[in-house]
């Protein structure tokens, strides 16, 4: 019987339309950004834009009263976590770590940065294989990073009220 009623509910939400509302989190000064970045086409700069329009935040070419979003540095490394018998690496720490700074009209800027770390297993026997993974965990890596700033975006409402 629970399980028939929770069917009929997720069907129902899913029938109405209904989804949350990510954007509501957003101080009104955030919703409309504009994005500056070194690379425009690099695959962070992608990441943060993608996820920008997926939380229904507005982007805009750069004026004197939008806030700004301009995304520094992204700088990733690796460092060797363990190795095999024959002395040759086995597994790596990849580190993402992207700065940001938030420039709001009349109130200042905020910096921002994030870290992100994941493992990865390197066996040189399957090296294409592995490359691919590697890449795919970075664009996942990418893709946290963007949310992770998004998140810290909001997270300034309180500091941007204040300074009203």
């Amino acid at each position: 019987m629970l399980k028939k009623l929770s069917l009929v509910f997720v069907l129902f939400l899913t029938a109405c339309g209904w989804h949350f509302k990510n954007s509501e989190l957003f101080p009104e000064e955030l919703r409309t950004l504009s994005f500056e970045s070194a690379d425009q086409y690099s695959d962070m700069s992608r990441a943060l834009r993608n996820e920008m329009l997926l939380t229904n935040i507005n982007i805009v070419p750069k004026a004197a009263n939008v806030a700004n979003l301009r995304l520094n540095a992204t700088e990733s490394s690796s460092r060797v976590a363990s190795v095999f018998k024959q002395a040759r690496e086995a597994e790596k720490i990849l580190s993402l770590t992207v700065k940001a700074t938030v420039t709001v009209p009349n109130k200042g800027s905020y910096p921002i940065e994030t870290s992100i770390h994941r493992t990865f297993f390197d066996d040189s026997r399957a090296a294409l294989a592995k490359s691919e993974e590697k890449e795919s965990i970075m664009r996942q890596m990418y893709e946290q990073a963007s949310r992770q700033l998004l998140i810290k975006i909001a997270g300034l409402q309180k500091e941007l009220a204040n300074t009203k």
